[in-house]
């Protein structure tokens, strides 16, 4: 196991601004790449496929971070703040809503002795 933390940043767009918002978010990636503890950092799309169901959020980040404290400081950046700034509170942005959720692959009790 690892103190990696996994994030999915979902992006709902308002109405008619989907290419617009996906364009937008595309331009993070590189300096986000550059940053200390990023490990991916990967703009996606919803696509109709089979096998997938749809959702209202069609624009996702998969970010993997070293740890915690790398994940934290991409946040501070001021090139992300004014992204949620301009983007995701301002009325006047291409974000409806927004949904950020981080993960680990640690497992519960992973140190636990196991007794047979």
């Amino acid at each position: 196991m690892t103190s990696r933390v996994y994030v999915l940043a979902q992006f709902k767009p308002k109405a008619g601004k989907e290419a617009e918002l996906f364009e937008v978010l595309k331009a993070l990636e590189p300096d986000s790449y550059r940053e200390e503890g990023c490990v991916q950092y990967m703009l996606t799309r919803q696509i109709d496929h089979p096998s997938a169901s749809r959702n209202d959020y069609p624009i996702v980040f998969n970010e993997i971070w070293d740890d915690a404290d790398s994940w934290a400081a991409h946040g501070r950046r001021k090139q992300i703040q004014h992204f949620f700034t301009s983007q995701v509170e301002a009325e006047t942005g291409l974000v409806e809503d927004a949904i950020v959720t981080a993960y680990s692959d640690e497992g519960y009790d992973y140190d636990k002795p196991i007794f047979v």
